[in-house]
């Protein structure tokens, strides 16, 4: 046997020695190590009875059953406190903010005073009309020397502003009906302006008010626009009815009336197009959708109009034409938060004797809230 050889030889011996040694180590540290305890199935919670097998009850029952395994000493997180109107109003707010400060800023009142109050209030999209009607009058006391600071006239402005808000009915109506029928609130708008959210959002509150709610996906013409409610109702625990998509948007109401009368279920949110081929046929098919909603056991007691706070004078154009068509009993201004035109109350209540119910304030779910006059003129006079 040469040298080579015998040097292989020597290793190869080697190596499975050195094998044997760290199988030898392991197996003695794995015979001191304490036994490992052995994994168990994670007990699984009770379930929680539901009382009518909605899917905000099913949702709620689940996470009930999560929190009864959490720790005690688990300390729950400080509730959030909703935000207000005047929270939101800081860009409108900032449109007052230039034209109080100019007005506070001198001795008197002065013409330079009015130029600021009427650039404030143009920009804020009050109209122009409104504006010379608010100022004239102010003019006229000034002159009788009623108002001599310059805080007095500012008080005397958003006071006739807020006036100007008062007196109208701004709840939602539900009427008391039959056993057999059913509410219906009806939804128009143009598109984009956030119809659907609003109709989610409300549903949501109207739910946790203890009604039960149908959502109809009334809007067919519109890709996904079902799908969108179809997730509000899901949000919300309400039940939801849609048709194929470039159907006829009546047909769905109707089903959406019949389904709610035949399960006793309190109120029917019916979603609608808010574009067709030309404004005349958006026109005429929201006319049809309320004439067959009422055809059986639904009796339309709301027709709420959505309109986008920063689309400014717009809004009122189409205010009038929605209005003309279906009889619109309330208005829901959505992105106020994003929004230096919320003046457009004005001209949509003094204009067209339509009251604004619903200001949308954000995109949370709770962002959806009852509009106050006072608190409105008050958020944009804060200094």
């Amino acid at each position: 046997m040469g040298v080579v050889e015998i040097l292989l030889l020597v290793l190869a011996v080697l190596v499975v020695v050195f094998g044997i040694g760290v199988v030898v180590v392991n197996r003695r540290r794995d015979a001191a190590a304490p036994p490992a305890a052995r994994p168990t199935a994670p007990t699984a919670p009770p379930p929680k009875p539901t009382k009518s097998g909605t899917i905000l009850e099913e949702r709620q029952a689940a996470e009930q059953g999560d929190t009864a395994v959490v720790d005690a000493e688990t300390v729950e997180p400080e509730p959030v406190e909703p935000a207000t109107l005047r929270d939101r109003l800081a860009k409108a707010r900032s449109t007052f903010a230039g034209a109080i400060a100019g007005v506070l800023g001198r001795s008197g009142i002065t013409e330079e005073s009015f130029e600021d109050l009427e650039e404030a209030l143009l920009r804020a999209d009050v109209g122009v009309a409104i504006t010379d009607e608010l100022l004239e009058g102010l003019r006229e006391r000034v002159k009788d020397k009623e108002l001599t600071e310059p805080g007095q006239l500012l008080d005397a402005l958003q006071a006739e502003m807020a006036g100007r808000l008062h007196g109208s009915e701004r709840s939602l109506t539900f009427a008391p009906l039959e056993e057999s029928e059913t509410n219906v609130w009806m939804f128009v708008g143009v598109n984009g302006v956030g119809k659907t959210t609003t109709i989610g959002k409300l549903a949501n509150q109207q739910v946790e008010a203890g009604r039960t709610v149908l959502l109809a996906a009334g809007d067919t013409f519109r890709a996904a626009a079902a799908e969108q409610l179809n997730t509000w109702a899901e949000r919300s625990g309400s039940d939801f009815v849609r048709g194929a998509e470039g159907g006829d948007p009546s047909s769905v109401i109707f089903d959406g009336v019949d389904r709610a009368a035949a399960r006793g279920i309190d109120l029917v949110m019916a979603d609608t197009a808010g574009r067709l081929h030309t404004k005349s046929n958006l026109m005429e098919e929201l006319k049809k959708v309320r004439r067959v909603a009422e055809k059986g056991a639904g009796t339309v007691t709301e027709t709420l109009l959505v309109i986008d706070a920063t689309t400014g004078q717009n809004g009122l154009i189409q205010a009038r034409e929605f209005s003309d068509a279906t009889d619109v009993t309330g208005v829901v201004l959505t992105k106020l938060d994003g929004s230096a035109k919320g003046g457009i109350v004005f001209a949509i209540e003094t204009d067209l004797g339509i009251p604004v119910k619903l200001v949308g304030i954000g995109e949370t779910i709770g962002d959806l809230i009852p509009f106050d006059p006072d608190e409105f003129v008050a958020a944009l006079f804060e200094r």
